[in-house]
């Protein structure tokens, strides 16, 4: 009986830990991430039913009280300049998918060198950027949230 409890009580140890370093782990920002995880891909989607990636992103940012332009252009027009040595989770990161030498993809870094996005084939997913399509295909990233906002939405405990 004894045993039985001890691994029992093991096992829950194991379970509880392993959540507290993941990419969906308590913050208003993982949080929302989670929520629409998987959430199919729409061109021009903008809500639960199907996003693009800046429907996404703007959606995201919403639910923690920020506004952000419609398209992936205009939202890398926003925010301060970070570069990919200090991200921190909540940057918008943007990549060249198209091969036209400009921003036509984003996502947000969720950290641990992962970021959340629409993916055109499968949905609402986490990446890399390690990832060689995606390494390939980096432009940048911007840094949209406060210290404040930061803080209170993204930061882990």
């Amino acid at each position: 009986m004894r045993k039985t409890l001890a691994a029992a009580a093991t096992s829950l140890a194991i379970l509880f830990t392993m959540g507290t370093g993941s990419a969906f782990a308590g913050t208003t920002l993982n949080s929302v991430v989670k929520s629409v995880y998987g959430t199919p891909y729409k061109y021009g989607g903008t809500t639960t039913r199907g996003f693009d990636c800046s429907g996404f992103t703007r959606y995201v940012y919403s639910k923690m009280g920020i506004e952000l332009p419609r398209v992936s252009t205009a939202q890398f027009n926003k925010g301060v300049t970070v570069t990919k040595s200090n991200l921190k989770a909540g940057d918008l990161v943007f990549f060249n998918t198209l091969g036209t030498g400009k921003v036509s993809h984003v996502g947000i870094y969720l950290g641990s060198g992962k970021f959340a996005h629409a993916s055109s084939s499968k949905g609402i997913r986490t990446d890399y950027l390690s990832n060689s399509y995606y390494n390939q295909r980096y432009v940048g990233a911007k840094r949209i949230l406060s210290q404040y906002t930061y803080a209170l939405h993204a930061k882990e405990s």
